[in-house]
């Protein structure tokens, strides 16, 4: 069975989920000539708990990416593309997934919920992303999902500014859906936003593009680390 990615997650110190992009959504080439080996490298040495591999072609992925990162090994994985089948669930496990991407703006109430229950019956973790309180109340299962506010508009392929906010004003909602591990996601390019977060009361943080364009990810943390013991987060 595949490691629990919700379990490393809460486990962690690092509360950060760290992932591998190929490109934002303007196209701006995240990796900058870097191998997959050399940024799961700097997450590993930064003390990633678990990563995210964006398949979704906006953002130049295919699942090959998803096969490199884990023939590498150890870490847990989201597969992060628009899931919408159970065969696409299936595959991604098979292709050494930890957990999946289910979009509740894209999925019916009772697609999403069927979709929860097949995660959970292949041993994933649900990672359950919204982004209002109508999207959070078809979540099912909870206490086993990770759910996930995402501060970018799908609509527009997240190429709008982020709404830190809008992690603030929904994280009531999400702790109501029983989950032990509501997450901010998306947009989140400063150390001092992901402290904010945090301290906010989120339990983890999902990090992408401001993680590969840091010149030090190790830095990176560090720096995050400093301000939330510091209190500069709060």
């Amino acid at each position: 069975m595949a490691t629990s990615f919700l379990g490393s997650l809460l486990g962690s110190r690092v509360r950060v989920i760290m992932e591998i992009k190929r490109q934002d959504g303007h196209g701006e080439d995240l990796l900058r000539g870097r191998s997959v080996t050399d940024v799961l490298s700097a997450y590993r040495s930064a003390a990633a708990p678990c990563l995210s591999v964006v398949t979704g072609r906006w953002f130049g992925g295919d699942d090959q990416l998803l096969d490199d990162v884990a023939r590498l090994g150890a870490l847990p994985i989201l597969k992060k593309d628009f899931i919408t089948r159970d065969s696409q669930i299936v595959a991604a496990k098979a292709s050494g997934a930890s957990a999946v991407l289910l979009t509740a703006g894209i999925l019916p109430a009772q697609v999403l919920r069927r979709r929860i229950g097949t995660a959970l019956r292949e041993g994933l973790t649900p990672f359950v992303e919204a982004a209002s309180e109508a999207e959070l109340e078809a979540v099912v299962h909870g206490e086993q999902c990770i759910v996930a506010i995402n501060n970018k508009d799908i609509r527009h392929r997240e190429r709008d500014r982020a709404d830190l906010d809008r992690s603030l004003a929904l994280l009531g909602a999400a702790r109501a859906t029983g989950t032990p591990c509501p997450v901010s996601a998306s947009g989140i390019e400063d150390p001092a936003d992901a402290a904010r977060l945090l301290d906010a009361g989120y339990e983890g943080v999902l990090v992408g593009s401001g993680l590969l364009r840091a010149d030090s990810v190790s830095d990176w943390i560090g720096d995050l680390q400093c301000q939330r013991r510091a209190g500069v987060g709060g």
